[in-house]
């Protein structure tokens, strides 16, 4: 009889802080001869005030475009010659940037973000150049109708905490806030005691901590601004919002306030989703890319497969406050909005009435430890999912998630269904192309 093979153990993720405050995560990873460098800010949309709403995102911008040591043009080859790639994100919890390149570039990796820390330039002629780029992206994705539709759902399902602004910001914030708006909010944000470094792949431990104090060290610490978001308050009734412009296509999308993280809802509602709309996983910087296994999710089989929404996706993402749980679907040709959502609705008080069976919720559960796995498929994700959930939780989360979800039982599942999807907490939206009004 064979023997099954052991469990992969994961390497010890160590954790330090410099004098200054930074904290430091070191995860070796002896596969390949790679490295992954990530550094993490608390700060994101969800810690913007009215007026300055964007301001984050506009920032990261900024610390693309050169720093006291390093020429604006030089910043992406800097890691292109050793053959690697970089980026970075804002959203809002955080603030993110990342190179992943052959292991010889961690030396320069740390040198460029030590740079990005507190060395950028800011120069009034760039602030302005990117005013435009940035005005075109929101531009861009208001004529993107789901995208748009995401974005004044989220808006109208809460009313008093910054969730409810979108990353990019609001227009009229984006064209009248200055360079000193955004240069004042670097200076106080970008500083080591606010900040996590990340650092995945073929190191040695104890030399990543050497190399970090010599290229972060030097830097000061600052006073980061105590995180104080307004409390939302209870929804007691259904919101709607109806968005007629010109398209070919009809959307619906229904939003339910969503656990945090560290919420004993979480977990259970993860699952909920996956055995509605398929596993996504939490991994936000790769899961969402590809689809997800979806053949026997209920609301496909309700929906897709009856002829009613030629797509049907779900989103629920681990925040550290209260974010949202969402249903978007994109109706067939030749079905109304009205139908569409009826059938839907319908589909989710069935869930809310009669609960999952065991099967569903079972195998939702599989799909989900399977995306689990896949999401740490590399030191770039590895790293990613270290930093995010230390930016939001705390070090040692991100290693609960695949046990957690493994304890969730059919009856938290549909617990949190009834409770969590209740006809007062929701908010619907639709998107009706203008050309098919009566």
């Amino acid at each position: 009889m064979a023997v099954p093979a052991p469990p992969v153990r994961q390497p010890a993720v160590r954790e330090a802080r410099l004098d200054n405050g930074l904290k430091i995560l070191v995860q070796e990873v002896h596969t390949a001869p790679l490295v992954s460098v990530w550094c993490w800010y608390r700060v994101g949309s969800g810690d913007e005030r009215p007026g300055h709403t964007g301001v984050s995102h506009w920032v990261e911008h900024m610390n693309f475009k050169g720093t006291a040591h390093i020429p604006r043009d030089e910043m992406k080859g800097i890691v292109e010659r050793f053959g690697g790639s970089w980026n970075g994100y804002t959203w809002i919890d955080q603030t993110t940037y990342l190179e992943t390149a052959g292991k010889d570039a961690l030396d320069t990796l740390l040198f460029i973000e030590a740079e990005r820390m507190s060395e950028g330039l800011y120069d009034p002629d760039e602030c302005e150049s990117e005013r435009t780029v940035i005005i075109s992206e929101l531009q861009g994705g208001e004529n993107d109708p789901d995208q748009l539709l995401d974005t004044e759902v989220t808006a109208t399902a809460f009313r008093a905490h910054p969730y409810r602004h979108p990353t990019i910001g609001w227009i009229e914030d984006l064209r009248s806030m200055t360079r000193d708006d955004l240069y004042g909010y670097y200076r106080r944000h970008y500083v080591p005691n606010n900040a996590t470094l990340v650092v995945v792949g073929d190191v040695e431990t104890e030399d990543v901590l050497r190399r970090a104090d010599a290229h972060f060290g030097r830097t000061q610490p600052g006073s980061p601004p105590a995180r104080r978001r307004a409390a939302e308050p209870n929804q007691i009734g259904e919101r709607r919002v109806v968005i007629e412009r010109e398209g070919t296509t009809a959307y619906l999308k229904c939003a339910w306030h969503a656990p945090a993280a560290t919420d004993p809802d979480f977990f259970p509602m993860l699952v909920l989703d996956a055995a509605l709309t398929g596993a996504k996983g939490t991994n936000i910087w790769s899961s969402f890319r590809g689809a997800p296994p979806q053949r026997k999710a209920r609301l496909y089989t309700s929906l897709v497969e009856r002829g009613l929404a030629s797509a049907v996706s779900g989103s629920l993402v681990a925040t550290a406050e209260p974010f949202l749980f969402s249903v978007s679907l994109t109706a067939m040709e030749g079905v109304s909005l009205p139908s569409l959502e009826s059938a839907a609705l319908e589909a989710i008080e069935r869930v809310r009435e009669q609960g999952l069976t065991d099967e569903e919720v079972a195998r939702a559960k599989r799909q989900l430890k399977a995306r689990l796995v896949f999401e740490t498929d590399g030191v770039t994700n590895i790293a990613h999912q270290l930093g995010y959930f230390d930016t939001i939780v705390g070090n040692g989360f991100v290693h609960t998630l695949r046990p957690e979800v493994d304890g969730v039982t059919t009856a938290q599942v549909n617990d949190v269904a009834r409770r969590r999807l209740a006809r007062e907490k929701r908010t619907i939206g639709w998107f009706q192309p203008a050309e098919s009004r009566a």
